[in-house]
């Protein structure tokens, strides 16, 4: 993690810090970001699920507030974690990351997933309890695999239906469970495009803004196979020449990253940083 930047568990029982509240349209902000001063957060009309301490941020503590419904705050807006990760400051992106990432998992373990009974949360330990039967809830996170493959001078990139009009991406999918790194690797680029390959090397990994998220990032070279779309979930999937690439991802994502780095190498240019 930055400098600027560190998770911790807080004691919410303890007063002062910085606050940023989340709800179903995301973050709540004003035009001096999402960090606010938590007691006048708290002062406002939020419909608070529940209130988590998170770390700090240049020195300050900070705490998640969880709301069940949006609202309206004179002078603020909400805004999606998505947004965050493509512009502003990117250590705030990672705050955000983990915020999300810890509302979900309050939200989703209310109650014991193996006896139904409520749930409390532990103030010195990321877990919730269930006093009924003893079970602790930990946050978990969710592997995915994203990989750029290649072919010389050429990348094969695809394009989902969900993607912006004319974009292409890298091939990504969910680990399942008892699977590697690896073996994701290669079955999610067996299922959407029929295609084998070879010499797989991990580049990087990124906090990705969907729940529970993780990608990691690898480039693997052909080894074979025609490119066969898998329906309902590939639209279009080609080779594209380094020298003549359709629309991209949005920098500062780990696929943009993936492909501006092998470009650079094949080109001799300068490598790119993964944001983080």
């Amino acid at each position: 993690m930055s400098a600027r930047w560190t998770s911790a568990v807080l004691d919410p029982n303890v007063a002062g810090g910085l606050a940023v509240a989340r709800g179903p349209d995301g973050f709540l902000l004003d035009d001096n970001g999402v960090l606010f001063s938590r007691e006048w957060l708290k002062r406002q009309d939020l419909d608070i699920l529940c209130e988590h301490g998170i770390g700090h941020f240049d020195g300050e503590p900070v705490f998640l507030l969880e709301l069940r419904s949006a609202a309206e705050v004179s002078g603020c807006g909400w805004r999606g974690l998505r947004q965050f990760m493509l512009e502003g400051d990117f250590d705030i992106y990672k705050l955000l990351g983990y915020a999300a990432q810890i509302g979900t998992w309050a939200r989703e373990h209310r109650f014991c997933g193996s006896c139904g009974q409520a749930m409390t949360q532990i103030h010195w330990e990321r877990a919730m309890h269930c006093a009924s039967c003893d079970l602790r809830s930990y946050p978990r996170i969710s592997p995915s695999m994203i990989v750029l493959v290649t072919r010389g001078d050429e990348i094969l990139l695809a394009r989902s239906p969900r993607f912006v009009t004319g974009v292409y991406s890298t091939l990504a999918g969910f680990a399942e469970p008892g699977e590697s790194a690896e073996d994701c690797l290669v079955r999610e680029v067996r299922e959407e495009v029929a295609v084998e390959v070879k010499n797989i090397q991990y580049v990087g990994s990124q906090c990705w803004p969907f729940p529970h998220s993780m990608m990691l990032g690898f480039h693997a070279e052909y080894a074979g196979g025609e490119i066969v779309m898998q329906p309902d979930e590939i639209e279009d999937a080609q080779w594209f020449n380094v020298h003549a690439l359709p629309p991209l991802p949005a920098g500062r994502s780990i696929a943009r990253h993936l492909i501006d780095l092998y470009v650079a190498r094949r080109l001799g240019l300068a490598e790119p940083v993964l944001p983080g």
